[in-house]
């Protein structure tokens, strides 16, 4: 599909590496001019943004921290003043805290959830409000909400909170052409999954191997498209078939 998405704007939060990195890059070759969102490496940032635009593609770097809802706002606003009217959001961004539930901070708790169910609630309320009729919305959850690791109740719980405002939201945009649907990744080769829980984790996919981060953009792309527009309010699992 390498013009699937021509004339479509897509924003990408948290776009700077690993796996938003690979869905901005995935958007971009298909056509769609994207908005690479980060906190505070503007140099990874403009890395994606080069990558893309020497194979011809268009993309543009917004700061915006997502766990603030003026930031939130105003990465809508610039991405609608530098490119247009907004076709796509992936509200990719997310932290984890790792440790017991007895041991979890209010700091610790402030942090997950004001970036993943905070950040990306209001992430989806200005995509809602913005997004063309016809658009495509999509949040990233994990896989790990159906598998119950220890140590993850604050990260689960999050993406959890994730998995229901897309519920929701899709049947609010329905009427619209508006899909919403949650991507969820399993255990990926990014900096979240520790070195040490890699070789376990590969042997938990039939595919004998943890996923790339194209694996899961891939899936994304597939969403943003026109080929998902019957897919809505669902909970797509990208994890090798781990269960």
């Amino acid at each position: 599909m390498p013009h699937a998405l021509q004339g479509k704007t897509a924003i990408v939060t948290g776009g700077s590496r690993g796996i938003g990195r690979a869905i901005a890059e995935g958007l971009a070759a298909n056509g769609a001019a994207v908005v690479v969102n980060y906190v505070s490496n503007s140099k990874a940032a403009d890395e994606v943004v080069a990558a893309i635009t020497s194979k011809g593609g268009k993309a543009i770097a917004i700061q915006a921290d997502i766990s603030s809802v003026p930031d939130v706002r105003r990465l809508f606003d610039e991405t609608e003043s530098q490119l247009g009217a907004i076709d796509i959001v992936v509200a990719n961004v997310g932290v984890a805290v790792i440790k017991p539930l007895v041991e979890a901070s209010e700091a610790d708790f402030d942090l997950v959830f004001g970036t993943n169910a905070k950040g990306t609630f209001f992430t989806l309320q200005e995509a809602a409000r913005r997004v063309r009729d016809g658009g495509r919305i999509i949040a990233v959850s994990t896989g790990g909400t159906k598998m119950y690791f220890t140590h993850t109740a604050l990260y689960l719980g999050s993406k959890g909170a994730v998995e229901q405002f897309v519920r929701v939201l899709s049947r609010e945009l329905g009427p619209r052409g508006v899909t919403v649907n949650a991507l969820s990744p399993g255990f990926t080769d990014t900096d979240l999954l520790p070195e040490r829980d890699r070789a376990v984790a590969a042997g938990m996919s039939p595919f004998g191997r943890i996923g790339a981060p194209r694996d899961v953009a891939d899936v994304a792309v597939f969403l943003a498209s026109n080929e998902a527009r019957w897919l809505t309010g669902e909970n797509i699992q990208a994890g090798g078939g781990v269960a």
